[in-house]
């Protein structure tokens, strides 16, 4: 394979990652639960975002199954964080579309 080149399954998983991001209510849940330091209930989004309860879970979902988002349940409640591996994974991801050498996500700190 080129360095140009990515394999079929590396270029679907950076499409479904891409398409997750895809919608302006995702980008602003990303943002708001990228400045917690613990798993945040969906409740506490829904006042945060000001929509309905069942419009913030279905873009969770849709976050949580692109592995953006991580969740454990907490009694009734379900709570949500940003994945630690995304925060180097998606932006190597975006690097290696625009031209990076597909190398650069290997190792932190090389070129």
């Amino acid at each position: 394979m080129s360095e140009t080149s990515l394999a079929p399954e590396t270029v679907e998983e950076y499409a479904r990652w891409f398409r997750a991001l895809a919608d302006p209510t995702r980008i602003r849940i990303m943002r708001f639960l990228s400045g917690r330091t613990d798993p945040v209930p969906v409740g506490e989004i829904v006042v945060h975002l000001g929509l309905n309860q069942s419009t913030v879970s279905h873009h969770l979902k849709i976050l949580h199954t692109a592995r953006f988002l991580t969740r454990r349940r907490a009694g009734a409640s379900m709570r949500y964080a940003v994945n630690p591996r995304c925060v180097t994974e998606f932006p190597s991801a975006a690097d290696i579309l625009l031209g990076a050498p597909i190398r650069s996500c290997q190792e932190p700190g090389s070129s």
